[in-house]
């Protein structure tokens, strides 16, 4: 049985940082593209961040460039989202997402099939 679980999450104030944690029983764990999405109360599943199987490329949305880092160990199975300078606005769950094996998933949920079950993020002023 497939599984994701994400860890990490938490009460932060502004300014400050988490790293957040995907356990996955993906196997093999390197042909999965991986990423991390978030959703906010009342809003749509956002993309956040994704990363190749190898790790070389990654690719980050506007809202957390230069601030959040993805990043991956195929020998634990697990990918990681590092946050900092965090803001109120990246309040959210934060999911963890992979498409089917091989496949490079896009920015859009509908690419993803496996799913976490999300941890809170909550950045206060």
């Amino acid at each position: 049985q497939v599984q994701l679980v994400e860890s990490g999450g938490g009460l932060v104030q502004a300014g400050g940082s988490l790293r957040l944690s995907c356990a996955a029983s993906l196997f093999p764990f390197n042909t999965y593209h991986m990423a991390w999405f978030r959703q906010a109360p009342g809003k749509e599943r956002d993309f956040v961040a994704s990363i190749t199987r190898t790790g070389i490329s990654t690719e980050y949305s506007d809202s957390v460039k230069g601030r959040f880092t993805i990043s991956r160990d195929n020998a634990k199975n697990t990918a990681y989202l590092q946050m900092n300078d965090l803001e109120p606005e990246d309040t959210a769950v934060y999911y963890c997402a992979a498409p089917p094996s091989i496949v490079r998933g896009g920015v859009t949920a509908a690419d993803y099939r496996y799913w976490g079950q999300g941890t809170q993020v909550t950045v206060s002023s």
